[in-house]
């Protein structure tokens, strides 16, 4: 049975003139009708993922499509149980996706070559290819390509930096690169194209969202979940053979639970079952776990007693402030 919403994710690189103004009739026509999601505007076009119900995400679409230059936008649909956001904001920004270059690239004018699902497959089992994941580390964590190269970053603005510091493994070689819906490959492999980085440099067009839904490849190579930045977290790619990758940060068993560290002042992400997280108090060290301000503790309301006998039981005590 068709489920009642869905969730569209998309982008376009586009001139807009007044990035400000844009954004106020997005957002008014967005509320007006119910939808729900996050949209970034800027000067060099828009990057938005939104959710709805049918309804609500047809008129979305209709009005966007009525937008000048934005006439062939590529919606990436998925069906969902309900909204797969909270709230509904639309905001201006520098750059739709941060890359923070110095000297900006622009992909209309300077980009990798597109592969369709199937292309990508053959890059994939060419042994001289090399794939790279351009996304930050704890999403590589949760589901990547077989044999793609995990950049060691927590932000996309630091791949540059990575690249150039380990480019011995890219120069004179081919290069593929992928992310979730194309539209930091578009920027990066521009950038690549432009520092001389790889003999030839190719991007999965669309991203990993369309070529797990690609009826010939469905997924083919591709390990553990995707992570994706709303309510859901994690969604299933490969359909031909599903695995699990990610690690409880705890114990190293399979997991694909995120968890934000209940510390807030660390927020860090990690693999985490419900029992850890009741077990470790929602924190990834043990400074985490007795801090104050811990967002677990509040939630559960436990007493200062509670809370010591919880530490007690892994071996640590609110007593040890040295370090806290």
């Amino acid at each position: 049975m068709p489920k009642k919403y869905r969730v569209l994710l998309y982008y376009k690189y586009q001139a807009i003139e007044d990035p400000e103004q844009f954004t106020k009739e997005h957002l008014a026509f967005c509320k007006s009708i119910g939808l729900k999601g996050r949209v970034l505007v800027g000067s060099e076009g828009i990057n938005g993922t939104v959710s709805g119900t049918i309804e609500q995400t047809d008129q979305y679409m209709a009005y966007v499509h009525q937008l000048e230059g934005f006439e062939d936008v590529w919606f990436k649909m998925d069906e969902a149980d309900d909204y797969a956001h909270k709230k509904m904001y639309v905001r201006p920004r520098e750059e739709i996706v941060a890359l923070n270059l110095s000297d900006d690239i622009d992909p209309l004018e300077t980009t990798g070559e597109y592969l369709e699902p199937t292309q990508f497959r053959d890059a994939l089992l060419d042994e001289d290819t090399i794939v790279l994941d351009t996304r930050n580390d704890y999403e590589y964590d949760l589901g990547h390509f077989k044999g793609a190269i995990r950049p060691d970053i927590r932000n996309f603005r630091e791949l540059p930096q990575w690249v150039i510091d380990n480019k011995e493994q890219f120069m004179d070689k081919k290069v593929v690169v992928y992310c979730t819906g194309g539209i930091r490959c578009e920027k990066f492999s521009g950038w690549m194209v432009r520092e001389g980085i790889g003999e030839s440099v190719g991007q999965l067009h669309g991203g990993i969202d369309t070529y797990g839904k690609d009826p010939e490849v469905q997924g083919d190579l591709w390990e553990g979940k995707m992570y994706v930045f709303d309510e859901r977290i994690a969604v299933p790619i490969n359909h031909v053979d599903p695995s699990i990758v990610g690690k409880d940060y705890f114990d190293g068993t399979p997991c694909e639970r995120y968890v934000n560290c209940g510390n807030p002042f660390c927020n860090q992400q990690i693999l985490c079952s419900e029992e850890n997280e009741h077990k470790y108090l929602r924190g990834c060290s043990a400074e985490c776990r007795k801090h104050p301000r811990n967002r677990y503790v509040e939630e559960h309301q436990l007493s200062t007693e509670e809370w010591e006998a919880r530490l007690n039981a892994i071996g640590e005590s609110l007593k040890d402030t040295e370090t806290a």
